[in-house]
Order: C-alpha cells, then structure tokens, then sequence
C-alpha cells in the first residue's frame, strides 16, 4: 500500500548563530491511509512545530514532505489553497478558532469558498459534517458561548470535514477539555477513521491518549524522534528510556502508591 504522507529529514531551525534552536532536528516517518498514527511529547519537543510544516504554515529549514507522491514541501501561495482543501486541522483551543460573533451555520458557510458548493449541496455538505462528530442541526443556531468545550471541538473537526479531507491533523485538539468530554473527542476521531477511512494525525502530550486511538506511536524529545513503531509495541515493549519515563507518568487506577 502506498503511504499517503512522507516525511524526510525535516528539520526547522529557529534563530541564528549562538542562539539556534533546532526545534524539528532530521524527522523521517511515513502514514499510510486510513491509520491513527500518534505524536507523542512533552512540551517543547517539536510535535506542533512538526504540524505547521505539514501545515505548510511555515517553512522547513531542510527536508521533505509528500502527499500521495507528490512534493508539497515548499508549495507557492497560489497552491496552497488545493493542498488545505486535502490536508485539514484542528487545535488546541476550539474557543479562539471561533470568530465570537458567527454562529455555527456561517462558521461552517465560510467553507463554501474553498470547496466551490452553495445552496442544497452546502446544506448537505453541512449536514454530512455534523452527523459525522454526533451533533444535530440544533447547534446551526448557537453561538460559541452557548456551546460546551467538547461541542466547540466537534464543531471545528465538523468544519474541518467540510473540506471532505484526505488528512486531518488534531494538534493538541483535547488538551483544554476535562476527562469526559476528551473521551468524546477521541471517540469521534476513532469513528471518524472506521466510518470514513480518515487518515489522522494525532498529537499529545499524553501518551496515555496515544494507547487509546493509535495505530502507530511517534516518539519526540528535543526535535528528535527518538521512537516509533506500531502503537502495541511502543506501548508495551518501550525500547526507548524516555519512552518509558513517559509511561511511567500515566495515571494507574491499581498498583504500587
């Protein structure tokens, strides 16, 4: 099966001279379609600088990165607009990715623009979208104030799947809400890829979220991946010490105080 995103030897460098920071050092590592693969982190160690440059947000300082065999690396601003309509995201804080004054019917319109569809098609493309993160046609009306943290994340990967996405990158998308509603969050994200074979990319501080959803695990540390293999193995047959040390941290319901 051909891989649905490469990346080789990306590297971003911040600063210049005494006072470079590497923040993604030489990162190789391929998604194949369909798949939950996980980045997994402390603060610090690249995983969100890694989803600007597959973002094409922000250039890399060296490498490469392929979407379905083709370079996207360095895209000129002309294609860029294509290339969001395959690769979407959504992020840490759903609240200041509302404009405050939009209710959740236009929020979802503005997509019109970049997937080229109005009148009954946009209705149905919205109404696919909310089906697809378990929300009815009741929070069309609502404002972001009036809505929970979990309905506000919901929303944004409901805008996100307007685009009809080959890609979705969830970047920190359930680090601001508490337990419960982070469950739900990941539930959606797990049935979003059996119902509609949705490939994601998923990136946490928490590797505890990673066992959850994961088909594959992605190590960082300073930059560097330091780890990576099918999500069972990194889980449970951690080769790396700072994997293990990441571990270690989860919360246990039973075992040694």
């Amino acid at each position: 099966m051909t891989d649905l995103l490469t990346v080789e030897g990306l590297t971003k460098v911040f600063g210049r001279k005494a006072s470079v920071v590497r923040a993604v050092d030489d990162v190789s590592f391929s998604i194949s379609p369909g798949s939950i693969t996980t980045v997994v982190g402390e603060s610090g160690s690249g995983k969100s600088t890694l989803a600007r440059l597959i973002l094409g947000l922000i250039p890399p300082t060296s490498g490469r990165i392929e979407l379905n065999g083709k370079d996207v690396t360095n895209l000129p601003n002309r294609e860029l607009s294509g290339y969001w309509r395959e690769v979407q995201a959504v992020f840490q804080d759903p609240f200041s990715a509302f404009n405050q004054f939009f209710h959740v019917r236009r929020l979802l319109a503005r997509s019109r623009r970049l997937i080229g569809v109005d009148g009954d098609a946009l209705e149905e493309r919205m109404q696919f979208a909310l089906d697809q993160v378990g929300l009815d046609r009741e929070v069309l009306h609502k404002y972001p104030h009036q809505l929970s943290g979990g309905q506000r994340q919901r929303v944004m990967i409901a805008r996100a799947l307007m685009m009809r996405p080959v890609l979705l990158i969830a970047d920190e998308a359930t680090s601001m809400l508490d337990a419960s509603l982070r469950a739900n969050v990941l539930n959606v994200l797990t049935d979003l890829r059996r119902d509609m074979g949705l490939t994601i990319l998923f990136i946490t501080h928490d590797i505890g979220q990673a066992c959850y959803v994961s088909d594959r695990v992605l190590v960082m540390k300073q930059g560097k991946l330091v780890e990576s293999g099918p999500a069972d193995d990194v889980i449970f047959r951690p080769q790396n010490e700072y994997t293990q040390q990441l571990l270690a941290d989860v919360p246990r319901l039973h075992g040694e105080v």
